[in-house]
């Protein structure tokens, strides 16, 4: 700490960190003017005043094949960061997410003497629980998002806090006429949302998929709309006249949306909080599927699932992600049926263990107390 002044330097590696990273940030200069940030992330952390070092575009990765693709790359990224770390001498470094860069970096950090508070963390109850050795010996203050996790942590050593959910910030009303509008929706037809993923590699193996199975569903629902949210720096290639995109308010048409079909992932916890019937998938290259199939400890693929510990959403994972098995799952979901009622029921438990808002806000004053000891 500089004079009254506190450097935070931050990493985060993929959109969603992105999005958490900047209203985290956004809350600590609110409760501490006098802070300053550096570090890995994308837009809308730059937006709120942080020096960005590596831009969340390099920097997202998934999958066996693609990290070994690109390890050399990543070994200088980490490389860099250590020298930054020595350059800055942040008062304390944040980690969101990202847990393949992020606890190796927390080792060489914790080495470094930096104090570390892990925001969003890495999901090694689900799998590779040996990770939590580090969490337990270099990282000083773990922040919980799900209810399950605080309990979880600190039967293993690692002194856990939970903060709440960041989706309990969001909220299932709001005007969607100008999005109508802009798309030129019609309210009386239903409109299917497709979240096909956040990453490029993730819609080279998913999209092809998602224009057939909507392809089969407007044969059979004629007056569909469909409407695909697409993630920065990621190309949907081909797109059919019919298919609208939505760049900027994803957020606003899963709000708008009948139905979705959602690669698994945050989006899938994201749709429930909005009260979005959807039909989970995802695939990944063959090595890291044999791979995920014998590391993983949990039964589903989907956060939603695993919060209530019973099938509430549909998953059709690998080989069982078809065309006819994702358009016959959708299309119940697209009119008032027994299992649309069914899913929506299900997504109001899974609200009810997500906490209160205010998460940035708990979160932002328990790093700034934490690093101001």
């Amino acid at each position: 700490m500089k004079g009254n002044e506190i450097t935070f330097f931050f990493v985060a590696g993929e959109t969603s960190g992105d999005l958490h990273g900047s209203r985290l940030i956004r809350e600590i200069k609110r409760l501490y003017p006098a802070s300053r940030f550096v570090g890995h992330g994308g837009d809308r952390m730059k937006a709120e005043g942080m020096e960005v070092v590596e831009h969340i575009n390099n920097l997202a990765i998934m999958g066996f094949t693609e990290v070994i693709r690109r390890l050399p790359y990543m070994l200088r990224v980490m490389k860099t960061t250590v020298e930054k770390l020595k350059q800055y001498q942040p008062d304390r470094l944040i980690l969101i997410d990202y847990p393949g860069f992020n606890l190796r970096l927390a080792r060489k950090a914790g080495d470094l003497g930096i104090p570390i508070t892990y925001f969003i963390l890495p999901q090694v109850w689900a799998w590779k629980e040996k990770r939590v050795s580090v969490l337990r010996e270099y990282v000083d203050q773990a922040l919980c998002i799900f209810p399950f996790e605080q309990a979880w942590f600190e039967k293993r050593g690692v002194r856990a806090d939970f903060v709440g959910h960041p989706f309990v910030e969001q909220t299932v009303t709001g005007n969607t006429d100008p999005f109508y509008e802009r798309h030129g929706l019609k309210r009386q037809a239903p409109v299917l949302v497709l979240l096909p993923g956040s990453r490029q590699q993730e819609i080279d193996r998913h999209w092809s998929i998602f224009l057939e199975t909507a392809d089969r569903l407007k044969r059979q629902v004629p007056d569909l709309q469909v409407v695909v949210g697409r993630a920065p720096a990621v190309d949907l290639n081909p797109l059919p006249d019919y298919v609208k995109m939505e760049e900027r308010e994803i957020q606003t048409a899963m709000m708008a949306g009948t139905a979705a079909l959602v690669a698994s992932g945050t989006a899938t916890l994201e749709a429930a909080v909005l009260d979005l019937p959807m039909v989970v998938c995802y695939r990944l290259s063959a090595p890291t599927w044999w791979l995920a199939r014998r590391m993983a400890k949990v039964p589903y693929a989907s956060m939603v699932n695993l919060i209530v510990g019973r099938r509430v959403v549909p998953e059709y994972l690998q080989s069982d992600m078809t065309p006819g098995n994702l358009a016959g799952a959708v299309l119940p979901l697209l009119t008032n049926t027994t299992e649309r009622k069914t899913m929506l029921s299900g997504f109001e438990e899974v609200r009810r263990t997500l906490g209160l808002p205010g998460v940035y806000e708990r979160a932002a004053n328990a790093i700034l107390s934490e690093t101001q000891r």
